[in-house]
């Protein structure tokens, strides 16, 4: 684990140095200028725009108002028993280490009054076009993000080193990205195609700053279709604890998630199961469960959509709450998520899925004519279930348990060329995410599939090719054998770009990252 560490903080330093070069990567699929986003902020797109009734004021919404809100209430309320839970688990599970809020703790947890507090506030971190998922709902032609970040509100800035006031928590407002019998200023139906077209055009624009805010949110611009009334649901993301390197554990961070889904009746948000957060310890307990969850994945539609990675597995095998324990490295362990479910090193004894299983569901699919990307032997398979579950995918090249931790425009001097405002695996997707736009500006059928959360899709460019998203230096890799019937078929294509080498970290799965080959 220490050596895992060692190499997340070199990579993070590595992506920090090309965080000029990757920028142009999220050209028309995100918005992450520093200043256009202040500008955002402080207007409807502020929080306190997007949650507050119509007609009230227009000011900064503080961590207290918001949490005030009616509709807000069932979130509070979910927090602090999850906060209560995780306190009683701990407790249970590593008696000897004493867990609170400060320095004086093993177990330091994050200071929930915070949450409620009049000195804190959520700020527009970025904004993220999610069109590559309108295969979950065509009608409204996928997902816009909104990303808040929570922050101290007045935190002196002194220089360059002043410390940000930023907050470990992200509050992510997900809106449809065409509303229910939406039309354009021009009293026109809008069409998938037109908002594809807004947010590719809004990608070539050239300026910055508060010019391309007062573009983005004009007529006919990308932002222009954001209204409170599209909401969908939220997803919190919080640092619940982190516990510092001491004489008996490495390092370790644990992340919170939870998602709400907005009840337009009720005008509130209620809990829900996260996406396709398999809840391992209730299925492993019961045998009814073990039963069900085995024979839907294996069924071949299914399996095919959970090598595409466009599977929706049903809520009755889901859990409410992730939390996602960071970092996890690179051998299989009970801090993932699909750990124990697959026959293997850590499996129980009765497994859910023995390898005799997936073997015979790749023969079924290849039966039944489909051809699979990703899950083409047992590994592939364990790998695909822990990478479509929300911790398990932010487990894997994330900056902590984060994907987008956001721009800090609150910074003395706000730039992304000196802080990193995503993960390598955000920027490594967004070469199929503007493929997708790109065919759905063009009124043909995209191509919803996507890799492992470890490598991305090319899709055929080469934007990629030798970065740290892909095959460059520090990028995840799979120690190939000179005999390629040694390798597995699932992992062959992860090799590094030419100069470096694949080193294992992991001796029995091979994986490893990219490094400057030895002389």
């Amino acid at each position: 684990m220490r050596f895992v560490v060692t190499l997340f903080v070199s990579l993070c330093s590595a992506l920090t140095a090309h965080a000029g070069q990757s920028a142009a990567l999220e050209r028309g699929t995100a918005i992450i200028d520093p200043l256009a986003l202040r500008e955002l902020d402080h207007g409807r797109l502020g929080l306190s725009g997007i949650f507050r009734p119509a007609g009230s004021s227009g000011a900064e919404i503080t961590g207290s108002q918001l949490f005030a809100l009616p509709a807000m209430a069932p979130v509070r309320r979910a927090l602090d028993d999850e906060y209560d839970r995780y306190i009683a688990r701990h407790t249970s599970s590593l008696p000897n280490e004493s867990i609170g809020v400060g320095t004086a703790f093993d177990f330091q947890l994050f200071d929930r009054a915070l949450l409620y507090s009049n000195d804190t506030r959520f700020v527009l971190a970025g904004i993220v076009n999610r069109m590559d998922r309108s295969y979950l709902s065509e009608a409204n032609c996928g997902e816009i993000r909104l990303i808040y970040r929570l922050a101290r509100m007045g935190a002196p800035e002194i220089g360059e080193n002043a410390v940000s006031p930023r907050l470990p928590m992200t509050l992510n407002v997900v809106l449809k990205a065409k509303g229910d019998h939406e039309i354009d200023s021009n009293g026109a139906a809008i069409t998938c195609a037109a908002i594809a077209r807004r947010w590719l055009a809004a990608g070539d624009l050239a300026v910055t700053g508060t010019e391309l805010a007062e573009k983005l949110v004009s007529k006919d611009g990308p932002l222009d279709l954001i209204k409170p009334e599209n909401i969908d649901r939220i997803e919190t993301n919080l640092q619940i604890a982190h516990a510092p390197k001491s004489a008996i554990r490495d390092f370790r961070t644990d992340y919170l998630m939870k998602v709400f889904d907005y009840n337009a009746k009720a005008r509130m948000f209620e809990q829900a199961p996260l996406e396709n957060q398999i809840d391992r310890e209730r299925i492993l307990a019961h045998e009814d469960l073990k039963r069900d969850f085995k024979t839907w994945l294996l069924d071949p539609t299914h399996f095919g959509e959970l090598d595409r990675g466009t599977i929706l597995i049903p809520d009755k095998f889901l859990a409410t709450v992730a939390v996602a324990p960071t970092p996890v490295g690179f051998t299989s362990s009970d801090l993932q998520p699909a750990f124990g479910l697959v026959q293997g090193d850590g499996a129980t004894a009765d497994p859910v899925f023995k390898e005799s299983d997936v073997v015979a569901a790749l023969k079924k699919a290849a039966d039944a004519g489909l051809t699979l990307q990703n899950i083409r032997s047992p590994a592939g398979f364990e790998r695909r279930l822990n990478d479509v579950t929300c911790s398990g995918c932010h487990q894997t090249r994330g900056i902590g348990g984060f994907h987008f931790p956001g721009v800090d425009w609150m910074a003395a001097k706000p730039s992304n060329s000196t802080v990193v405002p995503a993960s390598p695996h955000f920027f490594g997707d967004q070469v199929r995410r503007r493929d997708i736009l790109t065919t759905l500006r063009d009124g043909t059928q995209p191509d919803f599939s996507r890799g492992f959360s470890s490598r991305p899709q090319s899709r055929g460019s080469t934007e990629l090719a030798g970065t740290a998203y892909e095959d460059g230096w520090g990028a995840l890799c799979y120690q190939q054998k000179p005999d390629a019937a040694d390798n597995d078929i699932s992992f062959r294509s992860w090799t590094c770009a030419e100069g470096l080498a694949c080193q294992a970290v992991d001796k029995a799965s091979r994986m490893g990252m990219c490094f400057v080959k030895g002389r």
